[in-house]
């Protein structure tokens, strides 16, 4: 189904394997990303390999030239009481310069909003900044709140680094030999069995399976590294990566697994990645406050993303962070 704007030679439908040339330039003509292999097969990663299903994606066209882009990741959430959730992730979207300002933006997104309420897509989330925020809001999306963090710095020099350095990671990681491939580690058996023993979900969390893992934190581009429990990925693991922000190295702990109940085994994971990659800094999502202080983490303030909310075909409130169980690989940059 096409919609075109009135009076306007702007037509809108939704994008297909065809269309993705187009759009990978106006990507890289828009957004400054590269035109590479390297870019291509990220691209391919992210919106045709998720398990959770293909990302839907809606073009805006003047002619046969595509001038806008917009797409969402499939996401499934857990809920305490049994159901899964099924949700998509606000991500890339991208207006060629010359025909900014021209509501682009604002139609695909609500063209896409209504698609995903017919299909009982529960709800849309995601981490705008601060440009692209207020016109979200204007859309209905409601402010959940900032994402809360904890960090562990390596010492006074670290610090300074750090503070200097309150601008967005790169995109590509720094290599470390700490830990070992994470889609190597992922690829374990015995992931499986962790699986098994993490618990039931006391708050909203991300559905995680094996595929899952494997297809979030497995691209090798992306630098995922995963250490184990005394090398058992069935005792508990933890993925991480190392991003240069500024003149600071970060450690990103997007992940970790344990037991049930097993709160020493996630103590010692966090304390390895900030010790083995030896990064000015190790950060993480916390939102418990229980684990992070035995393992050296302190309240990092003002510095997680905010996270908005906007319901779908269900129309129940948006929850508040209490009610969510977030890990930073839900909410980081992709």
């Amino acid at each position: 189904m096409s919609i075109e704007l009135p009076d306007s030679e702007i037509v809108f439908r939704g994008a297909g394997a065809a269309d993705q040339p187009a759009v990978l330039t106006l990507l890289a003509d828009s957004l400054g990303w590269a035109r590479d292999d390297t870019f291509a097969e990220f691209f391919e990663w992210k919106h045709h390999q998720n398990p959770f299903g293909p990302s839907p994606a809606w073009i805006a066209l003047a002619g046969d030239d595509i001038v806008g882009f917009r797409t969402f990741l499939r996401w499934q959430f857990e809920h305490p009481d049994g159901r899964i959730r099924h949700a998509v992730r606000a991500v890339d979207t991208a207006t060629a310069p010359a025909y900014q300002g021209r509501g682009i933006f604002r139609t695909l997104t609500t063209t896409a909003v209504e698609a995903f309420t017919a299909d009982g897509v529960d709800f849309v989330f995601n981490t705008p900044n601060a440009n692209s925020r207020p016109g979200y809001l204007r859309m209905g999306w409601s402010t959940v709140g900032r994402v809360p963090l904890v960090v562990r710095v390596a010492g006074v020099s670290s610090a300074l680094r750090m503070r200097a350095s309150r601008v967005a990671a790169e995109r590509w990681p720094v290599e470390t030999s700490a830990g070992t491939d994470a889609g190597t580690l992922l690829a374990d058996a015995r992931v499986a069995d962790l699986l098994e023993t993490v618990g039931p979900p006391r708050k909203l969390r991300t559905a995680k399976t094996t595929a899952f893992l494997r297809w979030r934190y497995g691209l090798a581009a992306l630098g995922y590294r995963a250490i184990a429990i005394d090398d058992d990925p069935s005792r508990g693991l933890a993925v991480f990566r190392l991003r240069r922000r500024g003149r600071a190295v970060e450690a990103g702990v997007s992940d970790v697994l344990v037991p049930d109940g097993a709160g020493r085994a996630e103590r010692q994971l966090l304390r390895a990645v900030a010790h083995d990659t030896g990064a000015d800094y190790a950060v993480r999502v916390d939102g418990t406050g229980r684990v992070a202080p035995h393992a050296g983490y302190i309240p990092f303030p003002r510095q997680g993303p905010l996270l908005t909310w906007r319901p779908l075909a269900d129309s129940s409130p948006p929850p508040t962070l209490a009610d969510l169980d977030l890990v930073l690989g839900d909410v980081e940059l992709l």
